[in-house]
C-alpha cells in the first residue's frame, strides 16, 4: 500500500545537523511539511505512523481512483501497445477482481486481495491456466502504476502464481501430413475450383512455414513476394479481405516458401478474378 506520509530529513545550521519533518499531502490536496524538532528515529517514525493513521480515517489520497477508473486510465495511456485481444482479457480479468473484492480505491489493494481473488477463481471452476493468465494481466496493471509513479510497488508483486504444466505438443509424423494433404486435394477435386476454398493449398503451405491459421487466413496477395519467395506475416487493418491484427516485433516476419508452393501460388493467383 502507498504510505500517505514520508519522513525526510531537514537540513540545519548549514547543514551540520539536521531535524526530522513528515511530508503528505493533506484533505483539500495542499502539500504539507511538519516539523518534528528532533533527531530521533525511533520517534519520529512513530509520529509518521500516527499521522498515517489520521489521514486514512476516512480520507482519500488526492489523485487516487477506484479500480474500475484505474483500468480506464491505464487502458487509456498504454493506446494501441497492446494488442485488442490482450485488452479484452485485461478488462475481463479486472471486471472479475472487481467482482471478488469491491471496486475500491486502487492503493488500497494489498496481497491479500490477490490471494482471495485467486482462490475465488478456484472456486468458480477454474483452470489454473485460466488463473495464471488473468494474474499476469492484474500483475501488469500494476506493475505499470508502480512505473508511471502512482504506487511504490505493486500489491501483486509477490503473489504465488499457480503452476501450469505444459501442454503437449502433438507432432505430425510425415505419413500424417500426407494424408491429411491427400483428404484435401481429394475434396477440393470433387468441387467447383471457382467456389471451393483451396485447403490443399492452405495446408501446403502451413506445413511449409508453421504459420499460425489466424495468420494463414489473413493473408493477402500482397503478402506473397513471387520472386523472393517468400511470404510475410504482417499487421492488418479492417477491410473486406482481412480483419484488424496487431502483432508483436517477434510477430512479424518473413518465412521463405519452396519452389513448388511458389509455383502453385502463382497458378492458383492467375485464376483469380482481377
Amino acid at each position: 500500500m502507498k504510505k500517505l506520509v514520508k519522513l525526510n530529513k531537514r537540513p540545519l545550521c548549514g547543514g551540520q545537523k539536521f531535524t526530522y519533518v513528515l511530508r503528505y499531502t493533506d484533505e483539500n490536496g495542499k502539500r504539507k511539511w511538519e516539523t518534528l524538532g528532533h533527531t530521533d528515529q525511533r520517534r519520529a517514525e512513530k509520529q509518521r505512523g500516527q499521522k498515517e493513521k489520521e489521514l486514512r480515517m476516512g480520507y482519500v489520497e488526492s489523485g487516487s481512483v477506484r479500480l474500475r477508473d484505474f483500468l480506464k486510465d491505464s487502458l487509456a495511456r498504454t493506446g494501441d501497445q497492446i494488442r485488442e485481444s490482450t485488452r479484452r482479457i485485461t478488462e475481463v480479468a479486472m471486471s472479475d477482481f472487481i467482482r471478488t473484492i469491491g471496486n475500491i480505491d486502487f492503493q488500497s489493494v494489498t496481497l491479500a486481495h490477490g490471494e482471495l481473488y485467486c482462490q475465488a477463481c478456484f472456486d468458480r471452476g477454474n483452470s489454473k491456466a485460466t488463473v495464471a493468465k488473468k494474474l499476469r494481466h492484474l500483475k501488469r496493471l500494476f506493475k505499470l502504476a508502480v512505473n508511471r509513479k502512482q504506487l511504490d510497488e505493486s500489491p501483486l508483486q509477490h503473489i504465488a502464481m499457480p503452476k501450469v504444466p505444459k501442454k503437449k505438443i502433438n507432432i505430425y509424423a510425415d505419413e500424417q501430413c500426407r494424408q491429411i494433404l491427400k483428404a484435401a486435394r481429394d475434396y477440393v477435386a470433387e468441387r467447383d475450383p471457382r467456389k471451393s476454398v483451396r485447403w490443399d493449398l492452405l495446408i501446403t503451405v502451413a506445413l511449409a512455414t508453421a504459420m499460425r491459421r489466424a495468420e494463414l487466413l489473413n493473408c493477402t496477395w500482397r503478402d506473397v513476394d513471387f520472386d523472393a519467395e517468400t511470404i510475410e506475416v504482417c499487421w492488418k487493418q479492417n477491410t473486406k479481405e482481412t480483419w484488424q491484427w496487431f502483432v508483436k516485433d517477434a510477430d512479424h516476419r518473413t518465412l521463405p516458401l519452396t519452389e513448388e508452393i511458389v509455383q502453385m501460388l502463382a497458378e492458383h493467383h492467375a485464376q483469380q478474378p482481377e
